[in-house]
């Protein structure tokens, strides 16, 4: 991943912080430590009603934070990728038209969702 980050510009949300913050999540305090370095997508109210747009159209799951927030940030602030372990709702290849169909309707393009695997195999093509 350190190489990765090299390649790339990372950025990351309050969301991301609220989920590295849970005590369920098991390696918290390594992945708070790496969650400083990247630039930092403010949660806008602009941001959040596209959340909730995605939640309405059944493009995300609710309620209005996690998976629906993250896209929502990405695409609002235009990011290239948006990187995640979470195959379910979020790196599904079968939501890809249903989110992007949300979102264009705004005028808005969401970025490629995609697995660090994925990512790693992108940058070695």
């Amino acid at each position: 991943m350190k190489t990765q980050s090299r390649r790339h510009e990372l950025f990351i949300s309050a969301e991301v912080i609220a989920e590295l913050s849970r005590p369920s999540y098991r390696q918290s305090r390594e992945a708070l430590a790496f969650a400083t370095g990247p630039g930092f997508l403010e949660l806008t109210d602009e941001v959040l009603g596209l959340a909730q747009l995605l939640i309405d159209e059944k493009a995300m799951p609710g309620p209005l934070e996690g998976d629906a927030v993250h896209v929502a940030a990405a695409t609002f602030y235009r990011m290239d990728y948006l990187m995640t372990w979470n195959v379910k709702h979020l790196a599904n290849p079968n939501k890809r038209l249903h989110l992007t169909t949300v979102c264009l309707r705004v005028g808005l393009a969401p970025p490629a969702i995609i697995t660090p695997i994925n990512l790693w195999e992108t940058d070695n093509e």
